[in-house]
Order: structure tokens, then C-alpha cells, then sequence
């Protein structure tokens, strides 16, 4: 039985298509597009995934959607009548791309897909985030969380799943949310919303919770059980397309922050402050989720699960003996999310649960395109590109030993990954124990802010002597103590952390000779890893966007397939 998943229209645009519940294909639209965090209908994603699956669309026996068009509708019309007549400008600018446009999802599907002729089910946003977030994990049963923006009208949802069932019991609506708190000191500290929340997450470190009492008296109200109510007297989002208001700014006592100005102390201190707010709201509401469900289990799902920091507290501080959160918690995610609810809950569809690590790791992760050696090849001979071909052994060795002597790599292995991180398959690979690195890899290849820090891949099996985490963290998603900062200095941010992947052999065999080949070189089992991308484009998908790296930026090599590619300078 296949299965296909759609998500879109508001990030991350992505489709995913399931055989008997489990994933053969799923791609985000921007990695064909090349507009970051691309919101359009994924109309590529789904090609490319029937292709993959190698069926047509006849052979498709249903079809889903992320979330309900029309709950969502309705609530942006509440929403307007309810500011009027503040947000004219916001409602005619909205407005006609959902009467044009987003109403007619299904229509839209259906065209797409000729010769579909079957049903298209809708179920609620954050059922589709539940269902990603249990049906990835090793669980039987568990308790559940998402937090996000919002979706139709929850922004954070809670509840129980058992076998195929799941029950999200309560809720916090709209337009109280602990995900648009986030996105507003994100915009008003000068990123973009939806795009930069992991920005403000990355320059909270410099600073200290100068504010953090004056957020919980003027700007929201918290309650032990992590409910929460805005203040919306300084919010502008829901009647305008920016986030805050005058008013936000003169509780800070400067305006908002432009891209471009430099962040000062005030800014780290802000991002600092919404930062720990946001910390102990998300472990307000898992010990809360605790106490009513009585579960050992937790999973958690929405965008807000992307933040790495508050993942760790939440393991580190929560009751939770364990937490699973797969590797696109947020909208992307939910074109599997919505799939497998289909399967599973629509279809009641007997679940088997994938118990082995490693094979988990591989269909949550690895399933997006690849190119394989001769298509690489092709296209390097094509273009007149010099390279040298190298063996498996030679492959490894060689990018180890460059990667020692302090090049910057590019390593495009394999199938790409699935959601926001590069997990060892379109990586741009360097030495942590440089700690100039990490300004070289933010100002030469990445053009990007110099605050940024950059995450370790290191062996499974060293984790824990070189991070305080006893778990394996294969999809990048805790922010852990470094135990060795001398050690590995390029990977440790200014407050002493990480944000690792572990990686095992079984997962991902040929990313971890490559690490494990670097540790006998260097007798440190890490790698830096950050995503073969420069700021503002998604991660590379074809050859000729691997190489193209090459040229724009400074890096050293690239490892496309068993092709070893230098750059040359004119």
C-alpha cells in the first residue's frame, strides 16, 4: 500500500510517500526549487518521490495533507473580524491567496496528480505532527507534545499514543503561543521568522537572562502546568505582517534590531532572556504532561522541537526516562507526519515497530536523492572540471588526512537528508581542533554571522567521554556540555556547548570510516559538520550545485562520490 504525504503553504514545502508505513521517498520542494524554506506546492518533491518509488499515481492507494485549509481559514477570518479595523492591510494582502489558492488544496492535488483517484484525507496540524513524532520512535506507547506557531487553532497540543492510537486530549490556542513568543524576539532581534528562530537560539549563548523577569511580568503570563497567556498589547502578528509593535520596543528601551546592524550587548542579553523563558515554559509543560499521563515516554513534535537547548533540559531536568524527537519535528516533517497517519490511525494498519538503531536512523534520515558515480562523473566530464578517482579506502584516508591538515571538505555522499540538518551526506567536513576554524568556515564558505557555531559528528561510542550525554543524538537535535573543550574548540560555543550528532557504523557506514580514519590520524573521534550550503540557499542537491560551492566559496576539496575535486585558483 502507498501512502503519499503533503505538506505546504506555509514552510517548508515538502512530500513523502510510504510503502506498507514505512518511507521510500521524501524530499523537500526547496531542494528542487533552490528558494530556501519554499512554501509553494511541492510539485517537484512529488514528482521525484513517485519516481523514486518507481509507481504513478494511479498505483497511489490514498493521499494526505498536513493540516485542515478551511479550520485554518476560518481562524484567520475570526482573527480579522476580531482586530478590526486594524488589519486591512494584512487581511487584502492574505485573503486572496487562500480563495485563490489554498482553499482548493485538493483540486490542486488532483491536478497534479492525473490519473489519482483516490481520497485525500485532511487530518488536524498537530495530528500530524503527533503521528511523525510517535510512528519514528522506538515506542509501544508514549506520551506526546507538540509546540509550534500554530496550526488551524492549537499552538501547543498534548496527549497519549498506544499502538496505532493516538489521543491529543489538550491544548493552548490561538494566539497564545510559546512558538510566536519565539518568532518575535527572533524578528525583533533581527532574523526572519520561520527561518532564523535557530539564530536567536545561537546568539542567546553571549549573553545573560538580564530580562527574563521583566518578559514573565509585562509580556506573557505562565502557569505551573506551562499554559500561557500573551500580553498582545506588544504583539503586532496578528494584525500586521511584522511581529512587534512599538510598544515591544520601548519595553526594551531600543528599536528593533536591523539585519545588517550589529548585534550589541543588549541584543545578547534579549536573546539570553527569551531563550531560558522559553526553556522553562517547554519543562513547565513536559512535567506537567508527566503528571496527567503517567508515562515514561515522551515524544515531542512542532517546530519549537528544533530548539536544541530546551531539548536537553528537557532530558536532562525532565521526569521522562526517555524522549524521542525525530529528525524534522516541524512543518517538513509533517508531509511523513500526515502519511503515516493515514496508514496507521485512517487505515488502522498494524504497526511494526522498527527496533533496530541503526535501521531507524537510516528510513527517518536517508531517503531523499542520490547521484550515483557515473552520473558524477558525467557531469565532471561534461564541463571539462579536473578530478581524480579515488578507492573506497583512498577516499577515506585522503579526506582524512585533509581534513588534519586543516582543509575545509566538502563531502556530498550518498542520499541527502531528510529534514533541516546535514547528517554526514551533504556536509562541508573540517578540523575541530583548529580553533580558528570556526571564523573561517562563517566568513569564507559559509558568509554568514560570526556568532554561528558549527556541531560535531563524532562516534557513537565516544559520545559521553567527550559530551555530557549518554544517549545517541544521530539527527542533531540537543545542545550538550562539552566535556573536552580543549580538545575540540571549532565545535564548542562561547557557552561551553555542542550541538552533536552521534553517528554509528550500521547508520552510516561510510561517514563513520571517514570520522573513525580522521581519529586514528588525530586521536580525536570528531569531525566539524555543517551543511554544504552558503547563507540564504538550501542545502545542495545535484552535482553541478556540489561544485558550484567550490567556486563561490573557499573551500579546499570536494569528495562527490569517489571523485576527489580541488579547487583551483585563477
Amino acid at each position: 500500500m502507498y501512502s503519499l504525504g503533503i505538506s505546504c503553504y506555509y514552510h517548508d514545502s515538502a512530500a513523502a510517500i510510504l510503502k506498507d508505513g514505512h518511507v521510500v521517498a521524501a524530499v523537500e520542494e526547496e531542494r528542487f526549487s533552490r528558494k530556501k524554506f519554499d512554501d509553494g506546492f511541492p510539485r517537484m518533491a512529488i514528482d521525484w518521490c513517485l519516481k523514486e518509488a518507481g509507481i504513478t499515481p494511479e498505483q497511489i492507494n490514498s493521499v494526505a495533507f498536513y493540516d485542515k485549509p478551511v479550520l485554518k481559514f476560518e481562524r484567520l477570518l475570526d482573527n480579522y473580524i476580531a482586530v478590526a479595523p486594524r488589519g486591512l492591510y494584512s487581511f487584502l494582502n492574505v485573503i486572496p491567496k487562500w480563495l485563490h489558492k489554498r482553499l482548493w488544496i485538493k483540486e490542486e492535488i488532483k491536478k497534479h496528480m492525473r490519473g489519482y483517484q483516490g481520497n485525500i484525507i485532511f487530518p488536524e496540524h498537530h495530528m500530524s505532527h503527533a503521528a511523525h513524532t510517535f510512528f519514528t520512535s522506538p515506542f509501544d506507547e508514549a506520551a506526546i507534545l507538540t509546540v509550534d506557531g500554530v496550526g488551524e487553532w492549537s499552538t501547543t497540543s498534548f496527549g497519549s499514543a498506544e499502538n496505532t492510537s493516538i489521543k491529543l486530549t489538550n491544548d493552548i490556542r490561538w494566539p497564545h503561543s510559546i512558538g510566536m513568543f519565539y518568532s518575535a524576539f527572533t524578528y525583533f532581534l533581527g532574523f526572519k521568522v520561520n527561518e532564523g528562530e535557530y539564530k536567536l537560539m545561537g546568539l542567546s549563548a553571549y549573553g545573560k537572562p538580564k530580562y527574563y523577569d521583566l518578559i514573565l511580568n509585562e509580556i506573557l503570563d505562565v502557569k505551573n502546568d506551562g499554559s500561557l497567556h500573551l500580553n498582545l498589547k506588544y504583539f503586532a502578528f496578528t494584525y500586521d505582517k511584522v511581529m512587534t509593535n512599538q510598544k515591544f520596543a520601548e519595553l526594551f528601551g531600543i528599536p528593533r534590531r536591523e539585519e545588517n546592524v550589529k548585534a550589541e550587548q543588549i541584543h545578547y542579553d534579549i536573546a539570553a532572556s527569551a531563550q531560558k523563558v522559553l526553556e522553562d515554559i517547554m519543562l513547565k509543560m513536559v512535567n506537567h504532561v508527566h503528571k496527567k499521563t503517567g508515562m515514561k515516554n515522551l515524544c515531542l513534535g512542532g517546530g519549537v522541537a528544533l530548539n536544541g537547548v530546551a531539548n536537553y533540559r528537557i532530558l536532562k531536568e525532565g521526569p521522562f526516562e526517555s524522549v524521542h524527537i525525530p529528525p524534522s519535528p516541524g512543518d517538513g516533517g509533517s508531509a511523513i507526519g500526515c502519511a503515516q497517519y493515514l496508514y496507521y490511525i485512517h487505515k488502522k494498519q498494524r504497526r511494526i515497530i522498527v527496533q533496530d538503531h541503526a535501521k531507524r536512523i537510516q528510513e527517518n534520515v536517508y531517503v531523499g536523492p542520490s547521484f550515483s558515480n557515473d552520473e558524477i562523473k558525467s557531469f565532471l566530464e561534461e564541463n571539462n572540471i579536473d578530478y581524480e578517482y579515488l578507492t573506497r579506502e583512498q577516499l577515506l584516508q585522503t579526506t582524512a588526512k585533509l581534513i588534519s591538515e586543516q582543509n575545509v571538505v566538502g563531502w556530498y555522499q550518498g542520499k541527502i537528508e531528510w529534514g533541516p540538518r546535514a547528517l554526514g551526506n551533504r556536509s562541508i567536513l573540517a578540523d575541530p581542533r583548529d580553533s580558528k576554524m570556526k571564523d573561517v568556515l562563517n566568513e569564507k564558505i559559509k558568509h554568514r554571522e560570526l556568532f554561528r557555531p558549527f556541531a560535531p559528528s563524532i562516534l557513537e561510542e565516544y559520545a559521553s567521554e567527550y559530551f555530557d550525554l549518554t544517549i545517541p543524538s544521530p539527527y542533531m537535535l540537543f545542545v550538550a556540555k562539552v566535556k573536552k573543550p580543549d580538545k575540540i574548540p571549532a565545535v564548542t560555543h562561547v557557552d561551553g556547548t555542542g550541538r552533536l550528532q552521534t553517528v554509528s557504523r550500521e547508520a552510516n557506514p561510510l561517514y563513520y570510516d571517514l570520522i573513525n580514519d580522521f581519529y586514528k590520524i588525530t586521536g580525536v573521534p570528531v569531525v566539524v559538520n555543517t551543511s554544504m550550503n552558503v547563507r540564504g540557499e538550501p542545502i545542495v542537491n545535484t552535482p553541478e550545485q556540489a561544485y558550484a560551492m567550490i567556486i563561490k566559496t573557499e573551500m579546499d576539496y570536494i569528495m562527490m562520490g569517489n571523485y576527489m575535486i580541488q579547487r583551483r585558483d585563477s
